[in-house]
């Protein structure tokens, strides 16, 4: 395979092959204890993998307008908040959330979590989560990615579910 795409540059159209080897990707620290390696940023995919040790806060209570996001467990166990309803995911579990669906998720509590993440169609996010890693090291603020929310379509919600969590 010959053709690939730098992970900070979306590719325009879906015509070619994307490889995103993981020695070239681009890794995020959003939070302590998580880390986002960025694969696919283009019109119809974005891609990502999460990694979370025990205890990290995961994402908070949002939604999406435009895209579905799902979740690939690839190791460890995720709780989803699906909206008012925590869904457990281990080893090989898959969810999507379709737009206008409140969702979180988090490692389950004393569990870590390697977790790909993906919306289709793509939304050109890997800014935002550069934005995470910036306000995670003190360069931005929160109302910063509040700021955001029409860009890159992830608006915030409130779940006394999720917020009563333990974790």
């Amino acid at each position: 395979m010959d053709t690939t795409q730098t992970p900070q540059t979306p590719q325009s159209s879906q015509t070619s092959p994307l490889l995103t080897r993981d020695a070239d990707a681009e890794k995020i620290s959003d939070a302590p204890g998580s880390l986002i390696t960025l694969l696919a940023d283009q019109p119809g995919l974005t891609c990502n993998t999460a990694e979370f040790e025990a205890g990290a806060a995961g994402a908070p209570v949002h939604f999406h307008t435009r895209a579905t996001e799902f979740f690939f467990v690839i190791d460890g166990s995720l709780d989803v908040l699906v909206d008012d309803e925590i869904v457990a995911l281990g080893k090989g579990d898959f969810l999507a959330v379709p737009p206008g669906t409140k969702h979180a998720f988090a490692p389950t509590a004393g569990s870590t979590a390697q977790v790909l993440v993906g919306f289709t169609p793509g939304m050109e996010r890997f800014d935002y989560y550069r934005l995470l890693g910036r306000v995670s090291a003190g360069e931005a603020t929160v109302q910063d990615i509040k700021d955001s929310s029409p860009v890159y379509d992830n608006h915030y919600a409130e779940s006394t579910v999720w917020s009563s969590r333990t974790r």
